[in-house]
C-alpha cells in the first residue's frame, strides 16, 4: 500500500494541491477555499488565526502628504469663484495643434491608439532633437538624447529619481515651485535652498522680478562636497524671474567648478515679454554634459491635459532617466505626442517669424499680464511685473487692516487671506509662501499669486471684482 504525506503547516494550501491522495478537482475546491480565508492560514487543512501586519507608510512620504492644490483648487471649485488661482490656460490651444489631435485619433493609422516607442514617439523625439538642436547649436541624437515623460513633472522625479541619493543635497532657488522640495525628500536627499532677494525699485516704479536677484557669495556658500545638483527653474514660478546671461554663467561657472548636474526646468521658455531673452544654460560652456533641460508641451501649446513634457541632454545622463521611466509610467500617450509633433514641425518651419505660435503667444500674454498689473495696482494690492511665465506677485500689505490676522491661527496669513478672498470676494488666488521652504515662509506671507493665462472675459470679471472692492474700501 503506498502511503501519502499529508501537506506540512509551512506548506500549506500549496501541499494539497501536490498531493496525489487527493482528486484534482477537490484539491483546486480546497485551494480555492484557502485563498477566500484572506486573514487565515490554511495549515493542514484546518484556518487558524494569522498576525496582521500594520500598515505603515513608508518614511520617504513623511512630510509630504499635504498639497497645496488639493486643497485650494477644491475650495476655489466649491465657492462660486472667479479663478485665478491654478496655472493653466482656459483658452484653448491653437487650431493646428487641436486638428492633429483630432487627425491622431480618427484618421487612418490605427497604430497610434497603441503603445508607441517606450521613451519617445519617433515622430516626436525626432523633431525636438531638431529644434532643440539647432537652439544649443549641437546635433542631438533622437534616441539618446532625448526622453518624452507625462508631462513636466514625470521628468523633475526622474531627475530626482535617478541622480539624488541618501545624504546628497540639492540646491533649490526660492521661491521655487512646490514639488522640488518633496521630490528631494521621497529620493532621499536634503534639500539647501538659497533665496533670490529683492532689491527696492525706484520710486514711483513697480517692482520687476528682475529686481529679484542672488547673492554671489552667499550662492557659493551654498556647494559642498555632498551637493549633487542645482535645481534651476527659468523663468521662474511663481516670480516670473528671466535669469540674465551674468546670473546663469555664475550658476555654470559653480557647477562646473565643484562638478554638479542642473536640473533646469524651462517649461515657460517661450514666455518672456518686455524684450527679455530665455537663455538655456545647457548652451554654456561646460553645461551641456552636466544639464538636463526640462520642457513642457502644456506651456508650449497651452494644453496642460495633454502631459507631454520632455528632457534634452547627453545620454550618459538621460540614460539614468530611461532606467526610472520605464520601471514607472513607462510610456506617455501616443496620439497627445503625435499631435506634439505635429506641432514643433511646424513651428520649426514658422521659427522666429511672425505668424509663429511661439511669436504670438507672448505677445498675447503680455498684454493680459499688463491688464491684471493694472487691476491690481487700482485696488491698492502692489503687484511684481513678472519677465516671463503665467503669473503675477501681488503684495496685501495694505489689506492687514480689513482681513486683519487671526491671533489664534495656525495658518500664515497669506493663506488666511486667500481663503477669506475666495470665500467673501470670488476671487481665487494662491498664497505665496507655499513656495518657500519653512523657515522662509513667514517672512513671505503678505505676498498672493495670481495667473492671468486667462480668456479676456475671465480677466474683466476679475477686474470688476476688484473695482468693487476698491469702491468699498473707499467709502463711495
Amino acid at each position: 500500500m503506498r502511503v501519502h504525506a499529508s501537506p506540512t503547516a509551512n506548506e500549506g494550501c500549496r501541499g494539497m494541491l501536490r498531493s496525489p491522495a487527493l482528486p484534482l478537482g477537490r484539491a483546486f475546491l480546497r485551494r480555492k477555499n484557502c485563498v477566500r480565508l484572506s486573514l487565515h492560514e490554511c495549515r493542514g487543512g484546518l484556518p487558524h488565526k494569522a498576525k496582521m501586519s500594520k500598515t505603515v507608510p513608508a518614511r520617504r512620504l513623511e512630510g509630504v502628504d499635504k498639497n497645496i492644490w488639493v486643497e485650494f483648487v477644491q475650495l476655489a471649485a466649491t465657492y462660486k469663484t472667479v479663478n485665478l488661482g491654478q496655472g493653466f490656460p482656459n483658452f484653448p490651444p491653437p487650431d493646428f495643434v487641436q486638428e492633429a489631435f483630432v487627425a491622431a485619433i480618427s484618421g487612418q493609422n490605427t497604430l497610434l491608439h497603441q503603445y508607441t516607442r517606450a521613451f519617445g514617439h519617433p515622430p516626436l523625439v525626432t523633431i525636438l532633437a531638431r529644434f532643440y538642436g539647432k537652439l544649443l547649436g549641437r546635433e542631438l541624437d533622437p534616441l539618446t538624447d532625448v526622453l518624452v515623460t507625462v508631462g513636466a513633472y514625470e521628468a523633475l522625479f526622474c531627475c530626482f529619481q535617478a541622480f539624488v541619493d541618501d545624504g546628497d543635497e540639492v540646491i533649490i532657488i526660492e521661491p521655487f515651485f512646490d514639488c522640488y522640495e518633496p521630490m528631494v525628500k521621497m529620493a532621499g536627499g536634503t534639500s539647501v535652498f538659497i533665496p533670490l532677494r529683492p532689491k527696492t525699485p525706484e520710486s514711483g516704479k513697480l517692482m520687476s522680478s528682475r529686481d529679484w536677484q542672488l547673492d554671489p557669495t552667499e550662492l557659493e556658500a551654498k556647494f559642498t562636497p555632498r551637493t549633487k545638483a542645482i535645481v534651476l527653474n527659468t523663468p521662474n514660478n511663481p516670480l516670473g524671474k528671466v535669469f540674465s546671461r551674468d546670473e546663469l554663467e555664475l550658476i555654470a561657472d559653480l557647477c562646473v567648478k565643484h562638478n554638479v548636474l542642473c536640473f533646469s526646468d524651462e517649461v515657460y521658455e517661450w514666455l518672456v515679454y518686455d524684450g527679455a531673452e530665455h537663455i538655456r544654460i545647457a548652451s554654456l560652456p561646460g553645461m551641456w554634459e552636466r544639464t538636463v533641460t526640462i520642457g513642457s508641451a502644456g506651456k508650449t501649446f497651452s494644453a496642460t491635459g495633454w502631459k507631454v513634457g520632455w528632457t534634452i541632454g547627453p545620454d550618459r545622463l538621460l540614460k539614468h532617466l530611461r532606467t526610472v521611466h520605464q520601471n514607472s509610467l513607462y510610456h506617455c500617450a501616443t496620439p497627445a505626442q503625435e499631435a506634439v509633433a505635429r506641432g514643433f514641425e511646424r513651428e520649426f518651419e514658422s521659427f522666429g517669424r511672425p505668424e509663429s505660435y511661439f511669436v504670438q503667444l507672448p505677445q498675447e500674454l503680455q498684454r493680459k499680464r499688463d491688464l491684471l498689473v493694472q487691476s491690481l495696482a487700482a485696488v491698492g494690492m502692489k503687484p511684481i511685473v513678472p519677465e516671463g511665465t503665467y503669473y503675477v506677485i501681488a503684495d496685501l500689505s495694505a489689506f492687514k487692516a480689513e482681513v486683519p490676522e487671526l491671533a489664534d491661527s495656525e495658518e500664515l496669513y497669506d493663506y488666511c487671506f486667500v481663503k477669506w478672498m475666495i470665500k467673501n470676494k470670488g476671487l481665487a488666488a494662491i498664497p505665496m509662501s507655499a513656495f518657500y521652504s519653512g523657515p522662509q515662509k513667514k517672512h513671505f506671507d503678505h505676498l498672493i499669486r495670481f495667473c492671468f493665462a486667462k480668456e479676456d472675459s475671465t480677466l474683466k470679471a476679475a477686474e470688476e471684482i476688484l473695482t468693487e472692492w476698491r469702491r468699498k474700501k473707499s467709502g463711495h
